[in-house]
């Protein structure tokens, strides 16, 4: 095998939501091994500074102001992407998350969800994909070179999420959307994958859930006994983008240090594994 296979020099990359969080390391990683890097980004600020960051490394970036809820934003935005770097190689469908506006809280018991907690969800964590990979996908077929399309995804697509049930149920969809995909643009020689980060403390993650941003909340938890990093995610995006996942589609790795591998089973600094919480409570 060729070291050369990991490389993606003179790919273009868009990254959405590339200003922060994983989206951040992703725009990072990919430029870190070659590629030139359109950062989608709502925040201005957020994407100024990631494109000064990767021109200081010498490296070719184009910070795109864009809302990928929006669709005439998404199609200007890959028609810059063309026009500075000359097509489009690699999508990262970066951007998601738990819906907050309209004063929500973090969590709403299904039965009280309203029709915009539903609405709201599905704009920003499926019709996102669904719009930025229309555009980036038909760059890709006319070209005529392949590509490579990354979704994330989350563990929540592949588990029970109590109380969030809008973001787990369009999270699931995206992965299915990811194996749908990846028969559609298969003979364009298009591969579509998917990671599902969790256990992650992104800035977006500790800001609605405080108590996540100290290490010790994974402790028990996580089988591997810590939280992950935005660049582990980034890792994995980089190994998918690349050839050496040429024979790669219609997966979703899982990226969070084997909680889903654990089920809901708990560890007990003296006890070992236990599903018992109670376990925790005596001490």
């Amino acid at each position: 095998m060729d070291p050369s296979s990991v490389l993606l020099t003179d790919r273009v990359a868009i990254v959405t939501g590339g200003g922060r969080g994983i989206g951040r390391a992703c725009v990072r990683a990919l430029a870190a091994f070659g590629a030139r890097v359109v950062i989608a980004e709502r925040k201005e600020d957020a994407a100024r500074e990631a494109e000064a960051e990767l021109r200081d490394q010498g490296r070719e970036a184009l910070a795109a102001i864009c809302d990928v809820r929006e669709g005439s934003q998404v199609e200007a935005m890959v028609a810059d992407a063309v026009r500075a770097f000359g097509g489009v190689d690699i999508l990262v469908n970066n951007v998601g998350g738990v819906y907050l506006g309209r004063g929500r809280p973090l969590s709403t018991p299904f039965v009280e969800s309203t029709e915009d907690d539903w609405d709201d969800s599905y704009a920003l964590n499926l019709k996102t994909v669904f719009r930025c990979t229309s555009a980036a996908a038909r760059v890709m077929i006319d070209q005529g070179r392949g590509g490579s399309i990354i979704n994330v995804a989350s563990s929540e697509a592949l588990r029970a999420a109590p109380g969030f049930a809008p973001y787990a149920a369009y999270k699931a969809a995206l992965v299915n959307l990811t194996r749908t995909l990846a028969l559609e643009l298969a003979p364009h020689g298009i591969r579509v994958n998917a990671i599902a980060p969790d256990a992650i403390p992104t800035e977006a993650l500790t800001r609605g859930f405080p108590e996540l941003a100290e290490d010790e909340a994974y402790r028990h938890h996580v089988p591997l006994g810590r939280a992950g990093w935005p660049e582990e995610a980034a890792g994995v995006v980089v190994f998918l983008a690349s050839d050496l996942a040429s024979f790669v589609t219609g997966i979703t790795i899982p990226v969070e240090g084997g909680m889903l591998s654990a089920g809901g089973w708990l560890h007990h600094p003296t006890r070992g594994w236990t599903t018992d919480p109670r376990a925790f409570a005596e001490e």
